[in-house]
């Protein structure tokens, strides 16, 4: 925007300026011309006494020879013929002439016969013919030569002079439109950095609307400022809204939780019970968390180190589901988790999207169905692939569509959408497909660790899943 009003300013004013300077300064040399032939008339006209009062060449040279234009050599006096007796307009002269004559003997002769000057072009310049009569029937003609220097003595400087004036506007135009776009630019520098502000979570930024950092700002700018802070006052108050909500909708959870919690307490011993009360009580963590995160100020969030080893998480949750699978009859296998392997999301968000995968298997196929899980590192990214017997997707593009879940009772069709926006927050993605060795549905999660670098897979190699079943 500022450089656009600077060359708005400069196209304005050199505009102007030519408009006014380039007739000044024809004008100029027009009025430079007029003065060179006036100069000449005056020495032309230096010499009529003289020539009045006598004809004695003597006397005229030395008349000649005390002008300027005489003493350069510019000057030249056609004296009549002794004794010419035609009547004044009858004929020219055609006596001596006085002096370097320039101008050809026609001219010369039509000036004394018309008795009118006039000028002549001739090598060089012009040449000024004043006519002189010397009695009552003699003429004779003065010749004063203009050079071609003369006529454009000055012009030069003039029009030097002009355009350091042009040039001088158009800088102090520029100095002008610099200052005001300045203003401008830094209302619109604000406003904009506001916004990426606000972007990037920044509730409490908002733009100066008033003051002397906006004096002299447009009036527009001041309008989108005074927009920008009742959107972001806006935003806020959904945000807290929704923060209210969410935890309490969780809060909600609490009383059926009580009923798990004390039903799982009386089931007794064994691996099912002891695994049922590890589910509740962490879903009791989980829900706490929520509520807890939810009522927290965004300013008040603590950072959270993003960063977390997925064969550690996976490890966890296949061994966490693993006794449901008991329960159901369901042979399972686990393999290229043995060797670390990092990725740049939080560990929560990872179990949460890897139980979600797992939940698909169980809910989505029959019980006694098989299924696995590979963890495929590269050096670029982290491959984790859950693979099942069961009959596979009907529509994989279907099945990504948020809300799309048709499960039944508990299925609310975002499972995979979460899965799909942590691979998506690290530049991976979510493939669906179908499994090459179970024969059934295959869901790939793709978490990018760094930019894509062609190389061998470094762990998890797939292998031969039919003998690595257990139950």
């Amino acid at each position: 925007m500022r450089w656009a009003l600077i060359k708005a300013a400069v196209a304005g004013t050199t505009m102007v300026a030519l408009a006014f300077l380039i007739p000044l300064g024809l004008m100029v040399q027009q009025t430079a011309r007029d003065r060179a032939f006036t100069a000449a008339e005056r020495q032309a006209a230096a010499l009529g006494p003289a020539l009045a009062i006598t004809t004695d060449q003597d006397a005229v040279t030395r008349a000649l020879a005390s002008t300027d234009a005489g003493g350069q050599g510019r000057m030249a006096v056609h004296l009549p013929a002794a004794g010419q007796s035609e009547a004044p307009g009858t004929g020219g002269p055609v006596g001596p002439t006085l002096g370097e004559g320039r101008a050809a003997a026609g001219d010369v002769a039509t000036a004394g016969g018309q008795g009118r000057s006039f000028t002549v072009q001739v090598p060089g310049g012009y040449a000024l013919l004043q006519p002189v009569a010397v009695d009552t029937a003699r003429t004779a003609v003065v010749e004063v030569y203009v050079a071609e220097s003369d006529l454009t003595r000055g012009v030069s400087t003039a029009w030097l002079v002009l355009s350091a004036v042009a040039l001088g506007l158009v800088a102090i135009s520029v100095l002008v439109a610099d200052r005001m776009g300045t203003r401008i630019v830094a209302s619109a520098r604000r406003l904009a950095g506001a916004a990426r502000s606000l972007g990037a979570g920044n509730l409490a930024v908002r733009v100066p609307v008033t003051g002397k950092q906006v004096d002299g700002s447009p009036e527009e700018l001041r309008e989108a400022g005074h927009a920008f802070n009742t959107m972001a006052d806006r935003v806020a108050q959904l945000l807290a809204a929704e923060r209210e909500l969410a935890a309490d909708l969780s809060h909600r959870l609490r009383t059926p939780l009580t009923v798990l919690r004390l039903n799982a307490a009386s089931l007794g011993d064994g691996d099912a019970a002891d695994a049922t009360r590890h589910a509740v009580a962490q879903l009791e963590r989980e829900v706490d968390q929520i509520i807890r995160s939810a009522r927290r100020a965004p300013e008040d969030a603590p950072a959270v180190a993003v960063g977390c080893d997925a064969a550690e998480v996976i490890r966890e949750r296949v061994g966490f589901w693993s006794a449901l699978a008991e329960d159901e009859g369901r042979r399972w296998q686990l393999a290229g988790a043995e060797r670390a392997a990092p990725v740049p999301v939080q560990r929560g968000d990872l179990a949460a999207a890897v139980d979600a995968l797992l939940g698909n298997v169980f809910r989505h196929t029959a019980v006694g169905t098989a299924f696995s899980v590979d963890v495929l590192a590269t050096d670029s990214s982290v491959i984790v692939l859950v693979g099942d017997a069961g009959p596979g997707y009907d529509d994989p593009a279907a099945a990504l569509k948020r809300g799309e879940g048709h499960g039944g009772e508990g299925s609310t069709g975002l499972g995979l959408d979460i899965v799909r926006k942590l691979a998506e927050s690290t530049g991976g993605d979510l493939a669906l497909g179908r499994s090459a060795v179970l024969g059934g549905a295959e869901t790939r999660l793709r978490l990018r660790t760094r930019p894509e670098v062609a190389g061998p897979l470094r762990a998890g190699r797939r292998r031969n899943r039919g003998a690595l079943f257990s139950r």
